[in-house]
């Protein structure tokens, strides 16, 4: 009767841990619906445009110097809110990264917001749309499974450097894999860095921009130059992987 008893109690238990486990699924992916929602009700994606960029300039720039820590922690969590909802953007919040914080700390700053956020869809993948995320992104499991089977790490870093994927595509299969979480995280927050420096500094510059006139300036150039040289950055990485094998 005490054996009978006390399987009972743990099988009820049991029902009400797995009950609050889908209870705080389905709040998440109700808040992560309403969040999307939204964004595109309210049209927020024009906000995160180098229009609306070079329109607010003056205007983020006074903000930023005035309120710097505010402004820095305003900066990734939205960083971290894009990136984590696989929203557009992304790119014109590193290139205001840049022109707010500068070429090192705006890459910093994109780093931490880029990672955490990634590692959030990764998750959202893996544990709430696992079933969403095979059926949409399913045809590219298949490449990405087998590059992970061979070397986790070191196929996650070619796919941030080379951009053969959308970067949310990546976070998403990625959650699909048995791939850890910390090395996930070490490989995207290596393999963004020269990616996210280049488009901070091409930031930085263009923030300086006041008409199309200035787009042949040298320091434009340069930026431009360094992102035709970021596309040569896979070759090498694969020749030093060539190497070291």
């Amino acid at each position: 009767m005490i054996q009978y008893e006390a399987a009972m109690t743990s099988q009820a238990s049991t029902t009400t841990q797995a009950q609050q486990s889908l209870g705080t699924k389905v709040a998440i992916m109700l808040g992560v619906l309403a969040a999307l929602g939204l964004f595109f009700y309210f049209d927020l994606g024009r906000l995160l445009s180098l229009v609306a960029l070079k329109q607010n300039r003056d205007q983020l720039l006074a903000f930023t110097e005035a309120n710097y820590a505010a402004a820095v922690g305003i900066f990734i969590l939205a960083y971290i809110v894009v990136t984590g909802l696989s929203l557009p953007g992304a790119v014109i919040l590193t290139l205001a990264g840049g022109f707010l914080f500068g070429s090192v700390f705006g890459t910093l700053f994109v780093n931490l917001g880029a990672t955490m956020g990634a590692t959030l869809a990764f998750l959202a993948a893996r544990y709430l749309f696992r079933d969403w995320v095979e059926q949409k992104f399913g045809k590219w499991l298949g490449p990405v499974q087998e590059g992970f089977a061979k070397d986790a790490f070191s196929y996650l870093m070619t796919l941030r450097l080379i951009p053969l994927f959308p970067f949310f595509v990546i976070n998403l299969v990625s959650g699909l894999t048995r791939m850890k979480v910390g090395t996930y995280v070490a490989a995207t927050a290596l393999g963004i860095i020269p990616g996210s420096f280049v488009y901070a500094y091409a930031g930085r510059q263009l923030g300086t921009i006041n008409s199309l006139k200035e787009i042949v300036s040298p320091n434009v150039i340069g930026a431009f130059v360094l992102l035709g040289i970021l596309a040569l950055v896979p070759t090498v990485y694969k020749k030093f992987r060539g190497a070291r094998s």
